[in-house]
């Protein structure tokens, strides 16, 4: 529990629920933070006692559910998932992060318990000046949800990077392993984006509302919040397109690889034709073929055959079969 006591934030940690009821005596503006869902019991006994209203305890404590934002009277609720990559871009988690805003109350609670949740939101409230009060819970609503965002765009960018390295590796070496990484990329990136699609939207119905319960600021910091979803949101469908590109350049590459293997064998049935000819010829078993008697026929015919395969192979090279086309981007 975070106190906000005039005097000074305090931060205290609770054993047990009905510990509330005392705080609850004083009206003193509190941010209840819940990490974990290992005793719903014990939640739901909290949100009792702060006057929570039953019929929202399910946001608090059913996952996972979409994305959501939304007020009833003097009522907020938030639902979102908090995403983070456990090795690398093509593993993402997720663990829900359900808000509640009433007046002189804010409640958390966290799917995944956390050592320090929300770190830099309790260092801003102990150092802030004067100290905060019940009017400043809708800002700290609103950091919170920024808090949720902000990691976004970092990791957009690092699957930039990742979408970046795979084309160039599906340009120089294709493999199918390559297709499997950008299809696990292309999955994160539609999960997130199924993550921002709700929130975009609730958040144009929800400041439609002008919700009684937020003030000047937190509703500023909730219209600055519309820009930075559709920012994330436009980042995400950019990096869809990105890995259509990966798929393409795989297949060009492949492509090109195919046509350089069949320009080979071409080159060599062009090449030996002639000379399979000439080697079928003189293999016939007529009796009357003068070169067969002749001193000096099987070196001259070895003779004309190098010269049939040098001129041929002279004119291709002129005509650039010979360059391959698969090694136009080599590796820096």
């Amino acid at each position: 529990m975070i106190d906000l006591d005039p005097a000074g934030v305090q931060v205290i940690p609770l054993a047990r629920a009905s510990a509330l009821r005392e705080h609850c005596q004083s009206g003193r503006p509190l941010w209840l933070r819940i990490s974990g869902l290992a005793q719903p019991h014990a939640i739901r006994e909290a949100l009792t006692i702060l006057g929570v209203p039953e019929v929202f305890h399910p946001l608090l404590l059913d996952v996972p559910q979409v994305t959501r934002m939304d007020s009833f009277g003097d009522v907020v609720t938030v639902v979102m998932h908090r995403l983070s990559f456990s090795r690398d871009p093509t593993v993402l988690v997720s663990d829900q992060v359900g808000m509640v805003l009433l007046p002189h109350v804010l409640i958390s609670v966290e799917e995944s318990p956390s050592a320090q949740p929300f770190a830099p939101l309790i260092q801003w409230l102990q150092t802030k000046t004067p100290p905060p009060g019940a009017e400043d819970l809708d800002d700290l609503l609103h950091y919170m949800v920024d808090s949720l965002l902000d990691p976004l765009l970092p990791m957009l960018e690092q699957m930039a990077n990742r979408l970046d390295d795979l084309e160039e590796a599906a340009l120089r070496d294709p493999s199918p392993k390559l297709l499997s990484r950008a299809f696990q990329l292309r999955s994160n990136l539609r999960e997130i984006r199924r993550q921002l699609w709700p929130l975009r939207n609730q958040l144009m119905v929800f400041l439609r509302q002008n919700q009684p319960i937020l003030g000047p600021e937190g509703l500023k910091g909730f219209r600055d919040m519309t820009q930075t979803v559709a920012h994330l949101f436009d980042t995400c469908e950019m990096l869809r397109h990105q890995c259509d590109s990966v798929t393409e350049a795989h297949v060009a590459s492949t492509g090109n690889r195919m046509n350089q293997i069949m320009k080979t064998l071409t080159i060599v049935s062009t090449i030996f034709a002639p000379l399979t000819f000439l080697a079928g010829i003189y293999g016939m078993n007529f009796e009357f073929m003068p070169e067969l008697q002749w001193t000096y026929g099987y070196p001259a015919c070895l003779l004309v055959m190098a010269l049939i395969a040098t001129v041929q192979a002279s004119w291709l090279w002129r005509r650039g079969w010979f360059v391959d086309w698969t090694s136009t981007r080599q590796k820096r």
